[in-house]
């Protein structure tokens, strides 16, 4: 279907040679053919009006309107009274057959994926709220390039929100806004690679595709250090060589685990004798259940820490949004990157979060999504409870993923193809590890974007797969 361009002549790039011999209505005759049947131009598509054609190219009306006229006789074009010229819907060299369309899937029941929010509940009245006064209110100024490191306004704010609620040692000067977790992280790795590391450690199970490609795009090894029920294990990380490394330590991703007292103060003791840095992803510690909020690791050593977080688990992932708690002696690194990088994050949409957030719907916001997630986490183990209950889950205390112990000999990759040939989208934990390895069996079970009903539905059509009763 053609793009219906709005205005009263859409532009169109053509060109004319003055100097090249051949007639002028020939070479617009023929560029005009050669983007017809190219396809650059598609059947239906509305040509520029005559006037304003030969206003473009310096040529006289005349002439376009009998370069239009022969195109007409020839079957590229078609007008009619009143109504602009456009490209007959037969003009265009046909396509080279499609290939045949994959077989028909299974209707989806559900999907568990992890790691994304309820997008549904993206609380669009607020945003565009936040983005009127933002817009209203802004400076002509904060129309520049501006600060690489954010706008003031929204570092201001987020500095004195992580104070408040993360218990983070937040300095507006060394907070730097970034377009979410994977540009922080390549901001992070690369500042220390500037100040002479060469190898960072990543947490096992976590993401070692996300860790890994970082890191070799940095010019640094990573190395995966295994992570227990307290978390990662200091004493491993130590043996790495690493001076750097990466730790979700208020909600383990994927297992969940809260990084015990004993091993907070084992990781600062680290970095500190090392001469290394903690990077901490600060991911969805907004969301808890069972337990007392546990602070930013950043809090204890903000020397040491490099904390990244963002809003793509409490808004939405498309906003790319997020911002680096800095180190002192990092910070005009990772100043220096973003700068190189893209001059800076979009400044309306820095000074809509920061109204947001101060207004206190971003507070309110939280507090709903709180309850939504916490009835999805309910129906997700009332639903193994009754359908599956040789099924564990564990890593439930906060977040919206948990993850499912699978009975000892199932083969993980056999229940996550039968259950989407079932349409229920499951993933296994192998895809975590850094080995691959299939066993000890568990999968992912992300709630986040899954209705209450749906993630009833799909436990119960894959249930058998899950305990093992299907063979």
């Amino acid at each position: 279907m053609p793009v219906q361009w709005a205005g009263l002549s859409p532009e169109l790039l053509l060109t004319v040679d003055r100097d090249s011999g051949q007639r002028l209505s020939a070479q617009l005759e023929g560029q005009l053919r050669e983007a017809i049947r190219s396809g650059r131009l598609q059947a239906g598509e509305r040509l520029p009006s005559s006037r304003e054609l030969a206003r473009l190219l310096g040529l006289s009306r005349g002439l376009v309107q009998d370069c239009y006229a022969q195109l007409q006789a020839e079957g590229y074009l078609v007008t009619r009274v009143g109504s602009a010229t456009r490209v007959a819907a037969c003009a265009q060299v046909a396509p080279v057959p499609a290939a045949p369309p994959p077989p028909a899937r299974p209707r989806t029941v559900a999907d568990f994926r992890h790691g994304v929010p309820d997008l549904a509940s993206f609380p669009v009245a607020d945003w565009l709220w936040a983005t009127r006064e933002a817009a209203r209110a802004m400076p002509t100024a904060e129309l520049d390039y501006g600060d690489p490191r954010g706008s003031p306004a929204l570092r201001e704010v987020v500095a004195g929100y992580l104070r408040r609620v993360r218990g983070a040692a937040a300095d507006p000067a060394r907070t730097v806004v970034c377009s979410g977790y994977a540009q922080g992280l390549s901001l992070a790795l690369r500042a220390l690679a500037r100040t002479g590391t060469r190898i960072v450690a990543y947490e096992d199970p976590g993401g070692p595709g996300t860790a890994r490609a970082a890191a070799e795009a940095s010019g640094l090894t990573a190395l995966p250090v295994p992570v227990d029920d307290a978390g990662v294990d200091v004493a491993a990380l130590d043996a790495t060589g690493a001076r750097a490394v990466i730790v979700t330590p208020a909600h383990q991703w994927p297992t969940g685990v809260v990084l015990a007292p004993g091993r907070r103060h084992a990781l600062i003791e680290w970095a500190a004798r090392r001469d290394a840095y903690v990077i901490e992803d600060d991911y969805d510690a907004e969301f808890r259940y069972d337990r007392e909020p546990v602070g930013a690791l950043q809090g204890l050593a903000a020397d040491r820490v490099i904390s990244i977080g963002t809003v793509s688990k409490s808004l939405a992932p498309a906003l790319r949004l997020g911002w680096l708690l800095c180190p002192p002696a990092l910070a005009g690194h990772v100043t220096d990157l973003k700068r190189l990088a893209d001059r800076g994050s979009p400044a309306l949409d820095q000074l809509a979060l920061a109204r947001l957030v101060e207004s206190g719907r971003y507070d309110r916001h939280l507090r709903r999504m709180r309850t939504i997630y916490a009835a999805r986490r309910t129906a997700l183990v009332t639903a193994l409870a009754r359908h599956a209950p040789a099924v564990r889950l564990s890593g439930l205390a906060a977040g919206f993923h948990a993850v499912a112990h699978l009975p000892d000999g199932a083969d993980e990759t056999a229940v996550v193809t039968r259950a989407r040939a079932r349409g229920v989208g499951l993933y296994g934990m192998s895809d975590c590890r850094a080995s691959a390895s299939t066993t000890p069996p568990r999968l992912i079970l992300g709630f986040g974007d899954v209705s209450e009903r749906a993630v009833a539905e799909g436990i119960e059509a894959v249930a058998d797969l899950l305990d093992g009763r299907a063979r």
